[in-house]
C-alpha cells in the first residue's frame, strides 16, 4: 500500500509547501484536485492542460521529493440542472485529459445527482414512499445514464480510471446504487473508497469492501465520529452546519478518533486481501477540531502503523 495525501487537507499551503511537507512526512503520493467543488489551490487546471513545460515542471518538483500522483480530483455535480451543472462537467471532462497527458490512473468524481422533472435544485432519494419518489428516481438514472455512456467512454479514450465516491446528497452513495451505474459503465469506473461517508449512513465499510473487491480502485482515508447521543434524537440524517459540532450526531474527524486503531488495522487488511494491496490510502483531512498540519501527521503516524508496505513473500513450509 502506498499512503497519499488529498492536497486539499493543506489547503493553506502553496503548492511547493505541500510537496515539501509531503515528503518530510514519509508520503509517497498526492492527489490534487481540479476544480468544482474545490477551490483548487494547489492546480492551475487550464494552465497545466496548455502548456507542457507547466505539466513537466510540476511532474519535476514531486519527483525531487520522491512523490507521484495517485489521483486527479473533480468531485461536484455534473448533473446539477442549473448553470453550474455544465461548469462542473467540464471541469470533469477537462481533468480527464489532463490525468491522460500527466499519466495519471485515476480521477476520482462524484456520481452526480439530477432533479426532479422541471425542478431546479438535485433532490435525493432516500425512501421508496411515497410512490412519486419511484418516478423521480426512474427519471434521475435516465439522466445518468446519457452522461455516464459518454463519460465512460471519454475515460477508456482517455486510458483513465474514474473512481466514483459514494456521498449523500448524489445518486450514487451506497453499494446497490454504485452497481446500477457500474452496470451502465462497466470497469471504466471503479469506487474511490472513502469509509467515513458510509459510517455515517451506518453501513460497514468493511462489509462492502468484500462486496466491492477489485471494483475499488482509490481510497480516501477519512474518519468519522458518531455522537450516540445526539444521534438518538436526531438519527443518522443531521443537516446542520459542519460548525455545529457539539450538537451534530456525527462529524468528520482525524484517523482514530472515530474508529479504534484496531478498525482502521482491519480495514487495512481487509483492503488488501479483498480489494488490492497495491491501493493509495490518500488521507482527507475535514477535523472541525484540529489544525490541518496536526491532524495529517496524526493520520500519517495510524496508516504507517496500521497499513502494509512489503509484498508477501511468506511461502508453506515443506512436508
Amino acid at each position: 500500500m502506498k499512503i497519499g495525501l488529498v492536497s486539499d487537507s493543506l489547503s493553506h499551503l502553496s503548492t511547493l509547501e505541500v510537496i515539501k511537507t509531503a515528503s518530510e512526512l514519509g508520503l509517497e503520493r498526492i492527489e490534487f484536485a481540479t476544480g468544482n467543488w474545490s477551490t483548487a489551490p494547489h492546480m492551475d487546471l487550464d494552465g497545466l492542460l496548455n502548456s507542457a513545460d507547466k505539466r513537466a515542471t510540476l511532474l519535476r518538483q514531486l519527483d525531487d521529493h520522491g512523490l507521484k500522483i495517485s489521483a486527479l480530483n473533480a468531485n461536484g455535480n455534473q448533473l446539477h440542472p442549473g448553470p453550474s451543472g455544465a461548469v462542473h462537467a467540464a471541469c470533469a471532462d477537462k481533468t480527464v485529459e489532463l490525468a491522460s497527458l500527466l499519466e495519471v490512473e485515476n480521477v476520482v468524481m462524484m456520481s452526480g445527482l439530477p432533479a426532479a422533472p422541471g425542478d431546479s435544485y438535485p433532490n435525493w432519494i432516500v425512501t421508496s414512499w411515497p410512490p412519486e419518489t419511484q418516478e423521480i428516481l426512474g427519471y434521475q438514472w435516465e439522466v445518468a445514464e446519457k452522461y455516464w455512456t459518454k463519460q465512460a467512454a471519454l475515460a477508456r479514450q482517455n486510458g483513465v480510471k474514474i473512481c466514483i465516491e459514494a456521498l449523500g446528497q448524489q445518486l450514487v452513495y451506497n453499494l446497490p446504487s454504485f452497481l446500477r451505474l457500474r452496470e451502465i459503465t462497466g470497469d471504466a469506473v471503479g469506487l474511490n473508497f472513502d469509509p467515513s461517508h458510509l459510517i455515517w449512513m451506518g453501513a460497514d465499510p468493511l462489509a462492502i469492501i468484500r462486496e466491492a473487491g477489485s471494483m475499488i480502485y482509490h481510497v480516501h482515508a477519512k474518519d468519522t465520529f458518531i455522537d450516540r447521543y445526539n444521534r438518538a434524537t436526531t438519527s443518522a440524517l443531521d443537516n446542520r452546519p459542519m460548525t455545529q459540532s457539539r450538537e451534530r450526531s456525527w462529524n468528520y474527524v482525524t484517523l482514530g478518533y472515530g474508529q479504534p486503531e484496531t478498525w482502521w488495522n482491519e480495514f487495512c487488511y481487509t483492503l488488501a486481501h479483498f480489494a488490492s494491496p497495491e491501493l493509495t490510502l490518500s488521507i482527507e483531512h475535514e477535523d472541525m477540531n484540529l489544525s490541518r498540519l496536526e491532524g495529517v501527521r496524526k493520520s500519517v503516524e495510524l496508516l504507517k502503523r496500521t497499513a502494509m508496505f512489503e509484498k508477501s513473500d511468506y511461502e508453506l513450509p515443506a512436508i
